[in-house]
């Protein structure tokens, strides 16, 4: 077992962009720190009936829901509710949390320009514990910024906690909260010789 903090008393070094795991780069912001309105006006929405049984209370309509958000081929679904209002919030969720795990966007920790969308995010969780509830909807974009900088990192907490000014074990606990992220996390950790953070 791995303790996040075990790593503080070392000093972090940054791997070169070269070294990195390789990752699909999208240009800043980060589509996942996009209002929910704007990323759905950004993504092609796709109707079918529920599949399924249910006899005469069998849903009839076209209320399954598949977005697909183009810029990265990006698709995520919902078809449990009846209603296709419901089924497209609940897909555009998942796809913001697919988009926060499964895209990059260029880090600060490179030195690179923070545009306004994610400098909002950054300002309003920094020096915060990292609590976020999976009904937040902030939790996605924080999530995004977190693995931006965790990626350029080598997959380091302790590289990443003094821009967040919060500590290793927040960082950790946020991305352990959704479990693909997570995995996420280790994979850059494997890539990088480093072992696994549990």
């Amino acid at each position: 077992m791995v303790d996040s903090s075990a790593e503080s008393h070392v000093p972090p070094e940054i791997p070169v962009a070269s070294q990195r795991l390789p990752v699909v780069i999208h240009a800043a912001p980060h589509p996942a720190t996009l209002s929910p309105d704007k990323l759905l006006k950004s993504c092609e929405l796709r109707t079918q009936r529920r599949s399924g049984p249910g006899g005469q209370h069998r849903n009839k309509t076209s209320s399954g829901a598949f977005l697909h958000y183009p810029p990265t081929d990006t698709t995520a679904e919902a078809t449990e509710r009846r209603s296709q209002a419901d089924n497209r919030n609940i897909a555009l969720e998942r796809l913001r949390f697919r988009l926060a795990v499964e895209v990059r966007s260029p880090s600060p920790l490179d030195g690179h320009a923070i545009p306004t969308e994610e400098t909002e995010f950054r300002n309003r969780y920094e020096k915060h514990p990292l609590k976020i509830s999976d009904r937040n909807r902030d939790k996605p974009a924080v999530l995004a910024l977190l693995l931006n900088d965790l990626h350029a990192a080598g997959g380091q907490p302790s590289a990443v906690s003094p821009a967040w000014g919060t500590s290793t074990s927040a960082i950790v606990r946020l991305v352990k909260s959704h479990p693909v992220a997570f995995a996420f996390l280790n994979r850059i950790r494997q890539h990088h010789g480093r072992p696994p953070l549990r």
